[in-house]
């Protein structure tokens, strides 16, 4: 995601000179182009994030709208009252971009991993968490980003092309409700790459309507996935993030004051470190359960 991302900066920043990009010293092989083309517009604030937030406000205040790049846990933990006080309370177009969400970071451990991220940003004032999965609803996510012009946080991973039985739509991606429909797989974040590789593998595939959400907070259940949920019955939710604050918790609380029929409801999600220990995002995919295997095994649960 990172070099479309980059292009795609690139394209529209030489369209519109309102757009700043500021570093927090990161892009390395990813930003070049980006440094060549904005001159001026592109500064690196250094190994300095809470300042960099300082900066993006207080040039936003002047008409300026502003990407703020930087790894995600350096981007959102450290910079968490800036974001609140100087951009969300302002409504200010300040565009947080967070590269490695989840457990993107892998081996660098919990402090290089960003999985409560959603929880502690969606619930502030005027902010929209934009969580693309594949290279086709990142284009819309950016789209929507820039003509709205009000505090935002990107968060990047590792995705994707779009499946071709999925298609764009006003939440996310989705795909075409089953003829014999039972169960609904609700999901967040590239980790859904796992969750197509497991229904290419699964023979109760076709009876599973997937539905992948790419904007937090959640206001209310999208029309198409609380009348697949009255279908089913089943919901299950997969996201690379902690239950609290996450996809999961919110989706319950949607169907519930929407008094939606639920038989069974499971949550994938980040698990922490139960074991003390850290690997790759594989492995701790795999130790939260969010791994192909455990996903196949958690449809056919279902059945």
């Amino acid at each position: 995601m990172r070099k479309h991302f980059s292009n795609y900066i690139e394209q529209i920043a030489v369209a519109n000179d309102d757009i700043v990009f500021i570093t927090g010293d990161l892009g390395y092989n990813a930003l070049e182009n980006l440094a060549a083309k904005l001159g001026d517009r592109f500064i690196n604030a250094g190994v300095a994030e809470q300042n960099m937030i300082g900066i993006a406000a207080g040039m936003a205040s002047r008409g300026f709208r502003v990407i703020c790049y930087s790894i995600a846990p350096f981007v959102v933990y450290r910079c968490l009252e800036q974001i609140r006080n100087d951009v969300c309370f302002h409504n200010l177009p300040v565009f947080i971009v967070g590269n490695g969400g989840g457990y993107g970071y892998g081996i660098m451990g919990s402090s290089h991993h960003c999985i409560e991220d959603i929880a502690c940003l969606s619930g502030l004032p005027n902010m929209t968490c934009y969580v693309p999965a594949f290279l086709e609803d990142m284009n819309a996510c950016l789209e929507e980003m820039f003509a709205r012009r009000g505090p935002a946080y990107f968060r990047m991973g590792v995705g994707k092309n779009l499946p071709s039985y999925m298609s764009l739509s006003s939440f996310g991606t989705a795909q075409q409700p089953s003829a014999n429909p039972g169960l609904t797989i609700i999901a967040q974040s590239p980790v859904a790459n796992n969750i197509v590789a497991a229904l290419s593998n699964n023979t109760a595939a076709d009876r599973a309507e997937l539905f992948i959400l790419n904007r937090m907070p959640l206001n209310t259940l999208p029309s198409e996935i609380s009348e697949s949920i009255m279908r089913t019955r089943n919901v299950l939710t997969i996201e690379e993030h902690i239950a609290i604050g996450g996809l999961g918790s919110a989706v319950a609380l949607h169907a519930s004051r929407m008094g939606l029929p639920i038989n069974k409801f499971i949550s994938l999600h980040a698990e922490g470190y139960p074991d003390g220990l850290y690997g790759s995002q594989a492995y701790h995919q795999r130790i939260s359960g969010l791994d192909e295997e455990n996903i196949n095994r958690t449809i056919n649960s279902y059945f």
